[in-house]
């Protein structure tokens, strides 16, 4: 008898290229999802009326945003390819889109950052001047900067979904949840551990809003997918996302339930960035995963064409197993993952 066909790729090779990002990658995407959040907070924080909200929130927007574009540089390995990329504005590309609202958001939050400052210049001279323009130009800048925040916790999703690797491309529809929700869940944990108690609600709610976001759109990647679920529950990245999901959790309960003290709320928002960042990794780690392994590809691929083919036909004549060579598949990969 015929034994199983074997999920391998010609010459050891997988059929999908994986990924050419490293980790730079996944700690750029929770830094841009921890701005997203922050500038959130910082906004909602001076609505109400809360200077420690404001003031956390504006600082770390600014202090993460410097930390992700470190890591976007970083990886593309030399400064002036990020410049290179403000040089034209392609709607179809989210790598671009991506670059020019990094740029805009980074304006508008350094802005809001740098007004932090003005209560420590003199009242007079030209540092007076900016003693009394400084405010106004920051409180334009952090309503600017959450505009621009959703924009920016969620095209590093449609920029995942966009490649040709499995378990990314197929929770295209969930995968911005998942990333809203994590930024919200950063942001809030920076005002619980920035803010006072009494300062803190607009946190916590923003904890719970983001929470559920995040929890539905992980655990739809997590139970809808198929085959292509699998990743994001097996080896380091199906860890890091139980951890995430647990923390996560831990951190929305100790801020429903400890409003009043000042350590649990602190433990709350630390639990909650903890978890944002290995939901990061996890997404990442899992769609790295399903690249290598020539079954995530293959087996997907056939179960849509017998979706689409008539009961008790065969597939068509080009639809082989990886390790079952012939003229029409060389051996090269049909397809690759985008990159840079």
């Amino acid at each position: 008898m015929v034994p199983p066909a074997e999920f391998r790729s010609y010459y050891g090779r997988p059929i999908v290229k994986a990924p050419v990002w490293h980790h730079d990658i996944a700690a750029y995407l929770f830094t841009g999802g921890l701005a997203a959040g922050s500038a959130l907070l910082a906004a909602g924080g001076d609505a109400t009326g809360r200077p420690a909200l404001r003031r956390a929130g504006r600082l770390t927007a600014l202090g993460a945003l410097t930390a992700s574009s470190y890591f976007l540089v970083h990886d593309l390995g030399r400064p002036e390819r990020f410049i290179n990329m403000l040089r034209v504005a392609k709607p179809t590309s989210p790598m671009s889109m991506g670059t020019w609202i990094l740029s805009a958001f980074g304006a508008a939050a350094g802005a809001s950052a740098v007004a932090e400052a003005a209560p420590l210049l003199p009242r007079r001279g030209v540092l007076g001047l900016a003693r009394r323009v400084l405010p106004p130009l920051g409180t334009a800048g952090q309503y600017g900067a959450a505009v621009f925040a959703p924009a920016l916790a969620t095209y590093t999703a449609v920029l995942l979904s966009d490649t040709a690797t499995p378990s990314w491309h197929e929770a295209y529809p969930e995968l911005p949840f998942v990333f809203a929700g994590s930024a919200l869940a950063s942001g809030a944990g920076v005002g619980l551990l920035a803010a006072p108690a009494d300062q803190a609600g607009p946190a916590r709610r923003m904890a719970v809003c983001g929470a559920a976001l995040e929890l539905y759109g992980a655990h739809r990647i997590e139970t809808t997918k198929g085959i292509l679920s699998e990743p994001y529950r097996e080896g380091r990245a199906g860890r890091l996302l139980r951890t995430g999901r647990l923390l996560t959790v831990a951190g929305v309960v100790g801020a429903v339930l400890g409003r009043r003290s000042r350590l649990v709320s602190a433990v709350s928002g630390l639990s909650l960035l903890t978890a944002s960042l290995a939901t990061r990794f996890g997404i990442f780690d899992g769609g790295v995963a399903s690249a290598k392994d020539p079954k995530y590809t293959v087996v997907p691929q056939r179960e849509r064409l017998a979706s689409r083919s008539p009961a008790g036909s065969p597939p068509p004549a080009d639809t082989v197993a990886p390790d079952e060579p012939t003229a029409k598949t060389s051996g090269a990969p049909r397809r690759g993952a985008v990159g840079h």
